[in-house]
């Protein structure tokens, strides 16, 4: 489905990388589309895991727990992911998560019960219990200039679908991108049948 108006948002969305994409550090990616509109876009990687770090190592580091308290963590806490979003400001965190759990001004309501919050409030929710009933993490995020995604989607680099809430959230985060292209009808073997043939 391509954006055909500058008025088509595929805010709430998820982009799902092709098997051609060009770009490596986007092969077999889903992205959640935080903002879209003629300034350009704005999403996260949902389903690569930076295995070098883990929550709870990052609430260490951000002295929200220290080594005594991380084992009292919740047990839900313990086991998320820490995601890579995307390759722009990769020391910035944001926390895509359910709407039970909103920060007045810092939550950004997207759709389809999804908000965004990126400040340090949210992971000390997380650490204490208190937080939303679900959360992912990711650093960094990746951006389009105004046009770019656009572009992208037309020369067959990404499929879109709508964002399902079970995808986003699933902790296995291997399974997003064949669920993704499932929830089109897609099976991910018939996109690679042609590789090879002029």
């Amino acid at each position: 489905m391509a954006v055909t108006e500058a008025t088509d948002t595929l805010e709430g969305q998820f982009l799902i990388a092709m098997p051609s994409m060009a770009d490596s550090r986007f092969e077999h990616s889903v992205i959640y589309v935080c903002s879209h509109s003629d300034q350009g876009a704005m999403g996260l990687v949902v389903n690569q895991v930076a295995r070098h770090l883990s929550l709870e190592e990052l609430l260490i580091q951000l002295d929200i727990v220290n080594d005594d308290s991380a084992i009292r963590l919740p047990a839900s806490v313990r086991d998320m992911n820490v995601h890579k979003g995307g390759p722009v400001e990769v020391e910035r965190g944001f926390v895509l998560h359910s709407d039970d759990f909103m920060l007045n001004q810092s939550t950004l309501t997207i759709d389809n019960g999804i908000c965004l919050t990126a400040t340090l409030e949210i992971l000390r929710a997380l650490a204490q219990g208190t937080g939303p009933e679900q959360a992912m993490l990711a650093l960094g995020y990746a951006g389009w200039s105004p046009g770019q995604l656009e572009n992208e989607i037309q020369s067959n680099g990404w499929l879109t679908a709508p964002a399902d809430p079970d995808i986003l959230f699933d902790r296995e985060s291997d399974r997003k991108w064949h669920r993704a292209l499932g929830s089109l009808g897609i099976d991910p073997a018939m996109l690679f049948s042609d590789a090879g043939h002029a």
